[in-house]
């Protein structure tokens, strides 16, 4: 028996979206979507010595240079242990360093170094080929449709620093 080409040759969504079939379904392609995207990235990581947590910080750190430990803290939802093992690491492979604030000295501003901007490009090309090949075989109604799905499982409170990393977009 051949194997389906696409997972969209099941059925569609029922118009209620309250079916317990489809919300697994949605899940099951959420969870192993991410898995086969992130496994894009992982032999990169694990070569630095690396996982996913190290790639969260690097790339929200690439988004917005300067970014202040709190903001990472609360951009990644981590304790301040966690964040702490995985900034200790960046910056022991030299791809992340800390500058003190201008306005407030207490204040440490994480920046990728130039290693860490090469590193992190490099990266992202494989999320973004991975992603742009899936984009181009959705369709961009489905893009957009994909994106508000994803917006909806975002909690109000975080809307806007989600919102705040679009600015230069």
């Amino acid at each position: 028996m051949a194997a389906p080409s696409s997972v969209s040759a099941a059925p569609t969504a029922s118009p209620l979206f309250l079916r317990e079939h489809e919300v697994r379904r949605g899940v099951e392609l959420l969870f192993f979507g991410y898995t086969r995207l992130t496994r894009a990235i992982d032999d990169g990581l694990a070569e630095h010595g690396l996982g996913r947590a190290h790639h969260r910080a690097l790339y929200f750190i690439a988004r917005q240079p300067d970014l202040t430990i709190s903001e990472l803290l609360k951009i990644l939802a981590i304790t301040k242990q966690s964040l702490g093992r995985v900034l200790t690491d960046l910056a022991e492979k030299a791809l992340v360093e800390t500058r003190t604030g201008v306005v407030d000295r207490r204040q440490k501003l994480l920046r990728l170094t130039a290693e860490g901007v090469r590193f992190e490009a490099q990266l992202f090309d494989a999320l973004r080929t991975s992603l742009a090949s899936a984009y181009a075989a959705a369709g961009q109604e489905s893009v957009t449709g994909f994106w508000r799905v994803l917006e909806g499982l975002i909690p109000a409170e975080d809307k806007a620093m989600v919102i705040a990393l679009q600015k230069d977009i």
